[in-house]
């Protein structure tokens, strides 16, 4: 961290069923001085606040729309179904699309998953949000196919999940404005990227000045019995005898 960084802060948004919390805690261990700001956010509207300046980053659910964007997926998601405790599908570790082809499935106006044919039959509406959803699945008018993250965000007792092997997958990516790309921004870039502190692409903190080297004093020299060798006395000039 540099001295033009005290006092900043960063500001990460994030969507439903994202958790940010181990890159975060690493931001902190990294960056004390900058603390991290998490923005809760709805799924549809994460675009709009990093382009309205909002936060410096977002945790989005693909796809979105990339224009001035720079995206990098993270990882991929599972999809689940979510029915009441007694549905049929319970009976079964796992199923297929085909499976649903006889329930009623709402397709909630944030849902994120990208259907290029809806499965099973269309319910009777189309909530606004998948928190209504769910809430309608509990009645028993229906079932609803989310990421694995989302079904645990809204679990209940009386409700239960099974895979879809077949489904699209949701993936989970960082972006943020792209002339907007600060030296904190490429920090938590490092940090998603499991670059370690010392990374070549990461900033590393200015290295103390070296202190001058102190000039030692000539040891004299040791002979090879290990005592120091001492100056011969100079010879004095004796008297020829007569």
């Amino acid at each position: 961290m540099t001295d033009g960084e005290t006092g900043r802060t960063f500001r990460l948004a994030y969507v439903p069923g994202v958790t940010p919390a181990k890159w975060v805690n690493v931001w902190t261990e990294r960056m004390p001085g900058v603390p991290a700001t998490l923005v809760a956010v709805p799924a549809a509207e994460a675009v709009g606040l990093l382009r309205d300046g909002g936060a410096d980053a977002g945790l989005v659910r693909l796809p979105v729309d990339r224009d001035g964007l720079s995206v990098i997926p993270l990882y991929v998601e599972s999809t689940v179904v979510m029915v009441p405790k007694d549905h049929a599908v319970t009976a079964a570790d796992e199923v297929s699309i085909a499976d649903l082809a006889d329930d009623e499935v709402f397709h909630p106006l944030d849902d994120t998953i990208e259907w290029t044919v809806r499965p099973g039959l269309s319910a009777f509406t189309r909530p606004a949000t998948t928190a209504d959803a769910v809430e309608l699945v509990a009645t028993g008018t229906g079932v609803l196919l989310v990421p694995l993250s989302l079904a645990r965000l809204h679990h209940r007792r009386d409700l239960t999940y099974r895979p879809v092997t077949d489904a699209p997958q949701s993936q989970v990516a960082l972006t943020w404005p792209t002339d907007a790309t600060t030296d904190l921004v490429e920090d938590f870039i490092g940090i998603v990227r499991g670059r370690t502190v010392n990374s070549s692409r990461g900033r590393t903190p200015d290295a103390p000045a070296k202190k001058p080297a102190r000039r030692q004093a000539q040891k004299p020299a040791q002979s090879d019995s290990g005592r120091r060798a001492v100056p011969a006395a100079p010879k004095r000039k004796g008297k020829r005898p007569r």
